[in-house]
């Protein structure tokens, strides 16, 4: 069987750079951070008290009041960077699209926790008065539920599920379309990832495994991957979404054409609940199985846009990784934390990432690692590769692959490329 090609044909954004993919794409090249004091709840005495929030968003904007009732912030953000992508791509002016063909899979590494939390602490209010919950709990909580939403807007009857792989989510959610469509299951589909969990539970949960940075006097340099100084990571919260499409099909309509899929790789660590394996074993097979699927040499990757979470132990085994997968020739591409700036995304990572190295190979820019301070090097780490410390660089981006790695030792790589015809 000949397996078709899949294309990206539309791009949409909420992130804490920008409101669209555009700004978050100038924002990201320009080196801006998105960090800084929560805004969604009193933290003032969490261990953490900074975030990369999401910033101007009002879902009044979006939304009539009995449709934000029945969101849960996660889907109110998959929901609007979903319009984007779809109107991007032309979808709803294309003739004779066959709607049962057109998928929606949109991941979520947690989904709706802060209506959890809201009814978890109402429950406990009410408890001497039995059961008081709210009929849209269960189906604003579950993290499936913002892909059935973007069907239901668009009456798209195609393959339709979520993921959820910790922080592997998206590009799970990436590699299940892009194999749906390259096998002929799906002319399109619309995929991506959508997290909010920067709320008390999720803070006070990593803070509680010393899992975030606790920087709150310099929240703007607090996510400093390969930084000897790193102290955790620095939530993140948005969603991103990329309409995926067979590419006859997308000629056939005259669509626009950003990158093409050019492979998935994905692996198990089978280490720990948390932690990385130290010498990358799984990144080092997500890795090399995305090269294999793409039918790619590592000679052919310019960028990486590695998972890079500026925690001590995570940053040096993905290092550990490429430089096992890529020899020689690591010294050769470009490597780049954006997560410096965005904030680490969750579930909602890998898209994000997926989206800023789709821009990066249409502009041939590569964007930067930023808050790495002169001297401040990690014993652990080869800093004679090419980090793209703190500016961006101009370069050809022929192809880039971007890493994911989750809680439970999850992996996903995803390679896309430019497109020829």
């Amino acid at each position: 069987m000949e397996l078709k090609r899949v294309v990206v044909t539309g791009l949409g954004a909420i992130t804490p750079l920008g409101n669209d993919v555009d700004t978050t794409w100038e924002a990201a090249v320009a080196g801006k951070s998105g960090a800084a004091p929560i805004t969604h709840f009193d933290a003032s005495k969490f261990k953490t008290q900074f975030a990369c929030e999401v910033k101007n968003f009002n879902a009044a904007d979006h939304f009539d009041r009995r449709k934000a009732r029945q969101l849960d912030l996660y889907a109110q953000y998959a929901l609007v960077a979903a319009r984007q992508a779809v109107a991007d791509s032309g979808m709803e002016e294309a003739q004779n699209l066959d709607k049962n063909r057109v998928g929606v899979i949109i991941a979520a590494g947690i989904g709706g926790l802060h209506t959890f939390e809201e009814e978890a602490g109402y429950y406990a209010v009410h408890e001497d008065q039995g059961p008081k919950y709210n009929p849209f709990f269960i189906p604003k909580m579950i993290a499936d539920i913002a892909s059935g939403h973007v069907s239901m807007e668009y009456g798209y009857h195609g393959p339709n599920f979520g993921v959820v792989s910790a922080c592997a989510s998206s590009n799970n959610a990436i590699i299940d379309a892009f194999n749906l469509i390259r096998l002929g299951k799906a002319d399109a589909i619309v995929t991506g990832g959508a997290e909010a969990a920067i709320y008390p539970a999720g803070v006070g949960g990593f803070n509680s495994m010393h899992a975030l940075s606790t920087r709150n006097d310099s929240p703007e340099t607090a996510s400093r991957p390969f930084s000897a100084s790193r102290d955790g990571f620095v939530m993140g919260e948005g969603s991103v979404v990329l309409v995926l499409e067979e590419l006859e099909h997308a000629i056939a309509r005259g669509a626009k054409i950003y990158a093409e899929v050019a492979g998935g790789g994905m692996s198990a660590d089978a280490h720990h609940l948390t932690a990385t394996h130290p010498e990358g074993l799984g990144a080092i097979l997500s890795m090399k199985n995305a090269l294999e699927d793409a039918g790619m040499k590592p000679e052919d990757i310019d960028y990486i846009n590695v998972h890079g979470t500026s925690t001590p132990v995570g940053d040096i085994s993905e290092i550990k990784a490429i430089v096992e997968v890529f020899g020689d020739y690591a010294h050769k591409l470009n490597i780049s934390s954006t997560k410096s700036m965005t904030g680490h995304l969750l579930g909602a990572t890998g898209a994000l990432e997926a989206m800023l190295s789709i821009k990066a190979i249409e502009n041939d820019i590569v964007p930067p690692t930023i808050n790495h301070e002169e001297g401040d090097e990690d014993e652990n780490i080869d800093y004679s590769l090419n980090f793209t410390f703190n500016k961006a660089q101009e370069r050809p981006v022929r192809a880039a692959l971007s890493n994911s790695f989750g809680f439970g030792g999850h992996n996903a790589t995803v390679i896309l490329k430019k497109y020829e015809k």
